[in-house]
């Protein structure tokens, strides 16, 4: 197998990849829509589902980075292919190799997860949860 079309399997193998995140964040964030509106129906205590909604929140932020991670391989892929030099199959070690420990991970998670198209539902679910317990007094 030619480098070239080594480069474009894995493109395409990464590609798929990538979508498949990309639905497993919308059900992630169809779940927490669900748990607040059930929440809300059978009045479970605020705190409770704040912080079972800011799990899945975190969650999904870490899901995004692996999703990222991925991106990061095909763009990559994409100029090797545009100038012809790069060696394909290579997501672990450069992923590895521009690793940054705990606490770059933990920083990269967090980065995901304030991204807007990953906030977005749960900020809102948050803060009607906050309005909810400010307006029953509780």
């Amino acid at each position: 197998m030619s480098e070239s079309t080594a480069l474009g399997q894995e493109w395409i193998t990464l590609q798929n990849h990538y979508e498949q995140y990309e639905k497993g964040g919308l059900l992630i964030k169809l779940f927490a829509v669900a748990l607040c509106a059930i929440g809300f129906t059978l009045a479970l205590h605020e705190l409770v589902m704040g912080l079972l909604l800011l799990v899945l929140w975190l969650q999904e932020g870490i899901y995004r980075t692996f999703q990222a991670r991925l991106g990061v391989r095909i763009l990559r892929i994409e100029q090797d292919m545009k100038t012809g030099e790069g060696v394909a199959f290579q997501l672990h070690s450069e992923w590895l190799a521009s690793r940054s420990g705990v606490l770059g991970l933990l920083r990269e998670y967090a980065a995901s997860a304030l991204r807007p198209t990953v906030a977005y539902p749960y900020a809102v679910l948050l803060l009607l949860i906050g309005l909810l317990v400010f307006f029953s007094g509780r």
